[in-house]
């Protein structure tokens, strides 16, 4: 079944004045909700994962901030709520969107009103992220459609961008949700994305949910995959899109980018306008978060018995490097799926997407 409300991410509790959230930390085996309340809550949630996903960090950060302004109105006390979640993630650039988004809702109102209007803010980026994810899978329904009318369709995808990045619905996922419910025949490729498995811990796990016919693969089976035809598009999401195109995902991402143009397969990256950074010329100009080593040396699973264990991979004194993102350059993306259309990736096709902005709202 596609995503609904009882299926989302992230929730507002009125009544305890909490945000609560899906701990993604412990998935696939176990579904538990924690609240959030304090600055320190929603800085931890944020830098050690148990939200991620550009949309949802985003959100995540800006009722962070709301909560902030309610133990403290001044516009002091919000400049350094909103620098301690900045720093939480330096690559996702929904983060300072959302942080600025809110910042303006309260900016030239007096103290006692802006916690309310913070809260509101960030109440309705959570309704508009709802929305426009809805969009972005009708926009990608059609792509699909393009390529196999009536199916069956197999899609590879890679990390996390379905509604566990998002509130509801994701951005890569939307596309294959709103196919399965239109009763086309889909099967997803879905590639570990190591070194935290988030494909295999998270991906896996809602297209199971959802009913959705999916594979996991190991990431260096992928190339081959494409290369005998087993594939006919490729559908990932991005943390940053740059002004000419080029996208920002998980590390990997470049590698199947690269593999899907040698075999004539298309290369498609979904995401809301508020993922693209107009600020930022080109993919060279993007911050790549640099993860703690311990993520590639050693793993974390359950036992025979539902234990939780981290197990060590690697012999001792081995070093790691642990980029969490790469960049696919823009040549490289068949077309860049958005609430307000699909548009090629370059800054001509973001330069139209900004005109149909400026005059529509999201189709």
């Amino acid at each position: 079944m596609p995503p609904t409300e009882a299926l989302c991410s992230l929730r507002w509790n009125a009544e305890r004045q909490v945000v609560e959230i899906i701990d993604q930390t412990l998935l696939p085996h176990g579904l538990h909700w924690c609240e959030l309340q304090s600055l320190e809550s929603y800085c931890h949630a944020i830098s050690t994962m148990q939200v991620r996903g550009a949309p949802l960090i985003g959100i995540t950060a800006a009722f962070g901030l709301a909560q902030a302004l309610a133990l403290n109105p001044t516009m002091e006390h919000l400049q350094r709520a909103s620098a301690a979640l900045l720093a939480t993630r330096p690559t996702a650039v929904n983060l300072r969107w959302a942080l600025e988004a809110v910042t303006a809702a309260v900016h030239d109102l007096e103290p006692p009103n802006r916690a309310a209007a913070a809260l509101a803010a960030a109440q309705l980026l959570r309704t508009r992220d709802i929305a426009n994810c809805a969009r972005i899978g009708e926009h990608g329904l059609l792509l699909l459609r393009a390529i196999k009318p009536a199916g069956p369709l197999n899609i590879m995808t890679h990390c996390n961008a379905g509604w566990l990045a998002t509130v509801q619905w994701g951005t890569a996922l939307a596309p294959i949700y709103k196919a399965h419910a239109a009763g086309i025949p889909v099967h997803v490729w879905v590639s570990e994305t190591r070194p935290r498995n988030q494909g295999m811990h998270l991906t896996a796990w809602e297209l199971q949910r959802a009913g959705v016919p999916c594979t996991l693969v190991a990431d260096n089976s992928c190339g081959q995959l494409l290369r005998r035809g087993a594939v006919d598009c490729v559908l990932v999401g991005s943390d940053r899109t740059a002004a000419n195109g080029d996208v920002c995902n998980k590390i990997g991402t470049y590698l199947k980018a690269l593999a899907a143009r040698a075999n004539g397969v298309p290369f498609y990256a979904a995401l809301p306008e508020s993922t693209i950074d107009w600020r930022c010329a080109s993919g060279d100009d993007i911050p790549i978060e640099e993860r703690t080593e311990s993520e590639v040396l050693a793993v974390t699973g359950v036992d025979a018995r539902g234990q939780r264990q981290e197990l060590v991979l690697a012999g001792s004194g081995a070093r790691a490097h642990n980029p969490a993102f790469d960049i696919t350059p823009a040549a490289l993306v068949t077309a860049l799926v958005t609430e307000y259309g699909s548009f090629e990736a370059s800054a001509e096709g973001l330069a139209r997407l900004r005109s149909q902005m400026s005059s529509s709202s999201p189709m």
